[in-house]
């Protein structure tokens, strides 16, 4: 055997620089928070698995010709939306979406939302209305029209009173309007609203009526209940940007201390900008928390606004920065295309 040194020295030399090099983040975003410390206490989403190990059902759909249902599954464990079970159910009629189950096995799942302080009782969303690929395969969103919504009043794990939590959700940065307000995330379990701070939700939206980001809209912001915050003040915070990309990553996070931030990233591409991090505006802290998880809509109902909803998740404790890069960077992975 001839003995190359040129050929050992480049091999040693691959061998340390993938002995260095990080170990890139493995699983699914809610693999990703558990091994950040911060699981996920509600999981859901109509286009894929939110788990790596995750092979139950992602949403029902119910059908106008008959009344009868059947769960939306994935295409393997951890994969997407098994959308051609729908469309073969739904051949010839309509359906409209009954129930966003949650991953995580805490039951959290999300169904019509019911009357509230603001608006009666909602409609479900059109089952057939939102669809785009992901990885390639053709899946459904969750398109939420004026008068729609999704709630649940009474749930398991979710942050209540000072405690802390992170929330991110997939959206659609084309479909939005400037109502009240296409929210997802922490509100009252009375359907009704009970003052500043029993509120902690995404909003999505070009609302002006309590504050603004920079540009025209829409932003990325906070409904901590009787406002929309992009940052300390109660009005604009050029910091916040305006959201240009169809697909939007949306985070919305805080801490039992007097912390709270906000960020927003393209979800085909690239990292995410912080629209804001410190301390809670003046009269929201500490939070009074009240742990119903809303979609579409706000505390009280208010169901004027619109906007489409893919994937989202709550946690318990307030994640990292590099937990949020790294589940930034397995959306941006899962090639979200419309």
């Amino acid at each position: 055997m001839v003995f190359n040194k040129a050929a050992l020295l480049s091999a040693l030399s691959l061998a340390a620089a993938v002995q260095a090099a990080p170990a890139a983040s493995v699983g699914l975003p809610c693999d990703l928070y558990a091994s950040g410390n911060t699981p996920c206490v509600a999981a859901h989403s109509t286009t894929r698995s939110l788990y790596s190990a995750y092979n139950g059902p992602l949403y029902s759909v119910v059908r106008a010709s008959d009344s009868h249902t059947t769960n939306i599954g994935v295409l393997s464990t951890g994969g997407v939306a098994n959308a051609a079970t729908q469309d073969s159910f739904c051949a010839g009629t309509t359906c409209k979406i009954k129930v966003i189950y949650d991953q995580s096995g805490r039951g959290n799942h999300l169904s019509l939302a019911p009357p509230g302080g603001a608006a009666g009782a909602d409609v479900l969303a059109d089952a057939a209305a939102a669809p785009i690929t992901v990885s390639g395969h053709k899946v459904y969103g969750v398109y939420i029209a004026p008068g729609m919504g999704y709630r649940n009043d009474q749930t398991n794990g979710v942050a209540t009173g000072n405690q802390a939590e992170g929330m991110y959700a997939v959206l659609d940065g084309s479909h939005y309007n400037d109502q009240c307000c296409f929210d997802y995330g922490n509100a009252e379990t009375s359907n009704t609203d009970t003052g500043n701070t029993h509120m902690e939700a995404i909003y999505f939206g070009d609302n002006t009526y309590w504050g603004s980001g920079a540009g025209p809209g829409p932003w990325v912001m906070a409904d901590l209940e009787n406002g929309l915050f992009s940052g300390y003040n109660a009005k604009q915070n050029t910091g916040d940007p305006t959201i240009s990309s169809r697909f939007v990553t949306a985070i919305v996070k805080g801490d039992s201390s007097n912390l709270w931030a906000l960020k927003s990233g393209n979800a085909q591409s690239g990292g995410l900008t912080t629209g804001y991090s410190g301390q809670r505006p003046a009269g929201y802290y500490p939070m009074n928390k009240e742990g119903a998880i809303i979609l579409g809509i706000g505390g009280d109902n208010s169901n004027s606004a619109q906007g489409t909803f893919y994937e989202g998740v709550m946690t318990s404790g307030y994640p990292s920065d590099a937990t949020e890069n790294a589940v930034q960077a397995n959306i941006v992975a899962a090639r979200y295309q419309a």
